[in-house]
């Protein structure tokens, strides 16, 4: 296979539909595409695939190896790599190529090439707040394509166009490519220049960055060595696979021993300025729509994160009452949206936090509009109930 017939599938699939967001190639099905959040099957008028072989998922996998002798090493031992690919001016990909049931599977996630600002995604202004931070702790969180890498690019983006800092990024791959601005960026991509995040992030300590862009915190190595460097008067930012707030703070404590514990709490109470946690919901007519937890740094987060949280000092009710402080919860954020007619009552209540608290009000919601809350009718008060009951006596 050629690169330019490579190129044409991809392309194919690209402009099969709108908001491709993946590319999908799997043994047993035909190329795939998601869009919108679905799964769509993707028809090639000159030369069918109506449903991949494993010889035909290898050669895809082994051309956008292109003869890479670590990414082959690391596909054989491993069972996966990542790679990134492009599509000369049209698009970047992020690529996972793994094994599965003795053949190769693809997934390649397309990366945005332009730089968002915060007003552009239409998240909370509050997020803008991040890029004023002089040291300290980021975390944005949230499952895989929940947009965590494109809100960090956003809060860089404002740090570039305000800021005469080194700002240092270690990714896997690059997804952003960040011009100079007022700041001087460097962006190193893991396996082309450096191993692993750790050993990347205690290099950058020799670098004189003031801010670090971590792709992931995957291990307790590099929780530790970013702490350090959190510690040691850097601004920090990096991504976890978690779903709110309370859990990104005990996933970490449980990357530590149990006598580590105290000192870890110690540490992240001191640490921590911002978890922003994210989801992507279905909208209305079609596309997605992200909902945004914030939990921002104040006396009462760091006496949950030094003691755990408790009755009453949870991180879901410090978050709630801290209006003030630009934090909101997914509920909340996740009402908005409702209110604003961007969701359904049914993608509302799927993708709550707390059930109760969403449903109580949506009722509201729908009270102030003279909408009915209940399929219940036809209840009136039995005005003769006391004469019935004395008779039955």
């Amino acid at each position: 296979m050629r690169r330019a017939e490579l190129d044409y599938i991809l392309a194919t699939m690209l402009d099969s539909h709108d908001n491709v967001s993946d590319l999908n190639l799997t043994v047993g099905k035909p190329p795939q595409v998601e869009a919108s959040g679905q799964l769509t099957p993707v028809a090639f008028a000159e030369t069918p695939l109506e449903s991949l072989t494993p010889f035909q998922t290898e050669i895809l996998s082994m051309n956008l190896i292109n003869s890479d002798r670590r990414l082959t090493e690391t596909l054989i031992r491993e069972g996966s790599c990542d790679l990134s690919y492009s599509l000369p001016e049209k698009a970047r990909f992020r690529v996972n190529i793994f094994s599965q049931r003795g053949a190769y599977s693809i997934v390649l996630r397309r990366l945005s090439t332009v730089i968002p600002s915060i007003a552009e995604l239409k998240v909370p202004p509050a997020l803008a707040q991040i890029a004023e931070e002089k040291n300290g702790l980021v975390l944005v969180t949230g499952a895989t394509g929940s947009g965590k890498s494109t809100t960090l690019a956003a809060v860089l983006r404002l740090i570039n166009e305000n800021k005469s800092v080194h700002v240092l990024t270690l990714e896997d791959p690059v997804e952003f490519a960040h011009p100079h601005i007022k700041a001087t960026f460097n962006q190193r991509e893991m396996g082309v220049d450096f191993d692993t995040f750790a050993t990347g992030l205690r290099a950058a300590l020799r670098q004189a960055p003031k801010v670090i862009l971590v792709g992931e915190m995957r291990d307790r190595e590099t929780v530790e060595i970013g702490l350090s460097a959190a510690e040691t008067g850097h601004l920090v930012l990096s991504t976890l696979h978690t779903i709110d707030a309370g859990q990104t703070i005990n996933r970490i404590v449980g990357m530590f021993d149990q006598e580590e514990e105290k000192q870890i709490r110690i540490r992240l109470a001191d640490t921590i300025r911002w978890v922003v946690s994210q989801r992507l919901l279905p909208k209305v007519g079609g596309g997605r729509v992200a909902v945004i937890e914030i939990l921002r740094t104040n006396l009462r987060v760091k006496e949950s994160i030094l003691n755990g949280e408790s009755e009453g000092k949870t991180f879901y009710e410090i978050i709630e009452a801290g209006d003030a402080y630009g934090m909101q919860t997914f509920d909340k954020a996740i009402l908005n949206l409702f209110k604003e007619g961007l969701i359904t009552e049914e993608t509302a209540m799927a993708y709550a936090s707390k059930k109760p608290v969403v449903g109580r009000g949506i009722d509201m919601l729908k009270s102030a509009k003279g909408e009915k809350t209940t399929d219940i009718e036809g209840l009136s008060m039995d005005k003769d109930y006391d004469k019935k009951l004395k008779t039955n006596k």
